[in-house]
């Protein structure tokens, strides 16, 4: 088997995983990898699912009826259930995240990325989200959020604390495209200081941004239909 062919069936599996989340001490995948909901919720009588993109790029996944999924996945970052994320169990959690997607134990490189986009989170692939309102379609003014300005909302932005299009590339310092352990752990204490609005070097969930359309849902009217 060839290490693409070894890598996407790897990561092709870890998608279809619905045990409970992960430790950072454990790489196995959690609740995020649950399997995306067909080709992106569209079409009648198809249910309905919330999603969550973490900072390092875990999709995280819920009923529509359920708490917004950001709340499984700070709980599963939060490794002492105090309730607060230091800056060390967040990027803990990043480096758990990495270790998850580094199939081969070589770093990400572009099959792994090509794997997680297919597998992991196709929802990023889809383009703008026109749940995010006004500013996914292009229209309006930039919107700044957690410390980084996006016009559109594009990739996983529109399900994420901040405005990056693909998380798992962000972390490419040096444009190489691939990314080390140690890029992806830089990328998180960046990520981590952009969500410490007030430095105090924890975060705690009800002070997060919200995402484009978790925001979008606490406003809405209800259904009509």
């Amino acid at each position: 088997m060839t290490s693409r062919v070894l890598v996407c069936a790897l990561l092709g599996a870890l998608s279809l995983s619905t045990g409970a989340y992960a430790s950072p001490d454990d790489p196995k995948p959690g609740r995020g990898f649950e399997a995306p909901p067909g080709d992106g919720q569209r079409g009648p009588g198809r249910a309905r699912h919330q999603l969550f993109i973490s900072p390092a790029g875990e999709p995280f996944r819920a009923q529509d009826d359920a708490p917004y999924p950001v709340a499984a996945w700070f709980s599963g970052a939060d490794a002492n259930h105090d309730g607060a994320l230091s800056r060390d169990e967040f990027v803990a959690d990043a480096g758990r995240f990495f270790t998850v997607l580094d199939a081969d134990k070589d770093n990400i490189d572009g099959f792994e990325v090509s794997a997680y986009e297919k597998n992991v989170a196709p929802e990023i692939l889809l383009g703008a989200n026109p749940a995010a309102g006004p500013s996914g379609s292009g229209g309006g003014p930039p919107r700044k959020r957690g410390g980084l300005v996006g016009g559109g909302m594009q990739g996983a932005a529109p399900y994420a604390l901040l405005a990056e299009p693909q998380p798992v590339m962000g972390a490419d310092a040096d444009f190489n495209r691939r990314i080390s352990r140690d890029e992806a752990l830089k990328a998180a204490r960046s990520r981590f200081a952009l969500l410490d609005a007030d430095q105090d070097l924890v975060l705690h969930l009800d002070d997060l941004p919200k995402t484009p359309v978790q925001d979008r849902g606490a406003n809405r009217s209800p259904r009509r239909r």
